[in-house]
């Protein structure tokens, strides 16, 4: 099992960090430039090209199944679940099977919407409930995954 940040615009690298230490989980911090991340052999970075996707690209021909892909990205997310991981945002929000339709669909609705000048204005500003709903969020799917491969592997 390993953590997956599309990190370029991601505000929890540090929550993230945390909790994959306190389960010895390595995890791969993907963005287009240099980034700061902590010492740790837990923690890996991975600068790939700019351009679009690229970053996108890379995590999902990673993916396995029981990863975890921290992202804000849909059309990653998406990705993420069809090759058996999980996906998280930023502000805690799960998506799974039954919310990635929906959130693909209302993507494309505010795409189409600023294509046409109707800008409604961006997502509310990141707060202290979003971070506090992450690490709760990241803390259920992992021990979630560690209870589904320990019965898995004959435990119980």
């Amino acid at each position: 099992m390993r953590i997956f940040i599309d990190a370029d615009a991601c505000p929890v690298k540090d929550e993230t960090y945390k909790v994959a230490h306190r389960y010895g989980l390595k995890t791969w911090v993907v963005s287009n430039a240099f980034m700061q991340i902590p010492a740790s052999p837990l923690i890996a970075r991975m600068i790939v090209e700019a351009g679009p996707d690229v970053a996108d690209d890379w995590i999902a021909s990673q993916v396995e199944p029981g990863d975890v892909v921290v992202t804000n990205d849909i059309p990653l997310a998406e990705r993420t679940l069809q090759a058996g991981g999980y996906a998280l945002a930023g502000n805690g929000k799960v998506f799974d099977e039954n919310s990635i339709g929906s959130a693909i669909a209302q993507r494309a609705l505010m795409e189409q919407l600023r294509s046409t000048g109707e800008m409604l204005g961006g997502p509310k500003p990141f707060d202290r409930n979003d971070r506090s709903q992450f690490l709760q969020s990241l803390d259920q799917i992992i021990q979630k995954e560690r209870r589904r491969r320990s019965l898995q592997d004959g435990g119980g």
